[in-house]
């Protein structure tokens, strides 16, 4: 994404969407504090590609779609936007990609699909990881400096970042979150080497188009809120708390599940538009 199309942004808005508000400054009080904006703002979502449409990552069809248009999106749409609004704050920023590790079986090496960004703010010694897209349990709700050993307390959630040993010329970092258990889980690895939008305009669609991209034909929508986080991952909906205690059902039918994306996520869904039985 060039600066000009970032600047296109109209950031009035955005911010507004967000609930977020204060002086406009490309500092790190600010890049945690939009972050946070944002990842409790908008939810995560895979309508278009469950209905048979590959999202535009268009600047000016995300302004419309998640900020105007009561939806969410998933981490390219989320994060292309939240590229735009750092760029317009003043902020510096490289896309990245990461290879998604959060239920992958041992040994299993998934592609690199997974959109997230470094962001350098000017007289801090460390870029920082950003991540508005990832949508699961474990996400970032702010973001975390990239060093060997960080330990970030996003209240609730807890991260670091650690560097496993792997075989390749380039440093990999993996991001991961404390479990309820006290463990860390593994969420996703990555390098610095930097992605530019065309790399994720391929991505996009081979995630939205593959039949063998589970984003193609099941339902995935995730919001976070400041006490729980709410997953609908097909019909079965869960509501996991701060501490951990998780209330699972199972929604009736096509009906119902619209009455929850409506009346609990927030996301009204496209005129017209029907959810496959």
């Amino acid at each position: 994404m060039t600066r000009e199309a970032a600047q296109a942004l109209d950031l009035d808005a955005y911010l507004a969407r967000i609930g977020w508000s204060g002086e406009r400054r490309g500092t790190a009080a600010v890049l945690r504090s939009v972050h946070r904006a944002h990842a409790l703002g908008i939810p995560f979502e895979n309508l278009d590609p469950v209905l048979g449409t590959v999202p535009s990552l268009a600047l000016s069809d995300l302004e419309a779609k998640l900020v105007h248009g009561g939806r969410g999106g998933y981490c390219y749409e989320h994060n292309t936007l939240f590229a735009a609004a750092l760029r317009a704050l003043g902020f510096e920023v490289t896309l990245l990609a990461a290879r998604v590790q959060l239920g992958a079986a041992p040994g299993d090496i998934r592609p690199r699909t997974h959109m997230l960004m470094l962001v350098r703010v000017e007289g801090e010694p460390d870029p920082y990881l950003a991540d508005v897209g990832f949508g699961a349990g474990g996400s970032l709700l702010e973001p975390i400096a990239l060093a060997a050993g960080t330990e970030l307390h996003d209240a609730p959630r807890r991260h670091r970042l650690v560097r496993p040993s792997h075989d390749g010329p380039l440093e990999l970092w993996q991001l991961q979150a404390r479990a309820g258990d006290g463990e860390w889980q593994a969420q996703y690895a990555f390098t610095v080497e930097p992605f530019e939008a065309p790399d994720f305009e391929v991505i996009n669609w081979h995630i939205a188009t593959n039949p063998r991209s589970p984003f193609a034909h099941r339902l995935y929508v995730q919001r976070t809120t400041e006490g729980t986080h709410l997953s609908l991952t097909g019909r079965t909906l869960v509501v996991t708390a701060a501490d951990g205690t998780r209330e699972e059902r199972e929604l009736a039918d096509s009906a119902e599940t619209a009455r929850v994306l409506a009346d609990t996520f927030g996301i009204r869904l496209p005129e017209g538009a029907r959810l496959p039985e």
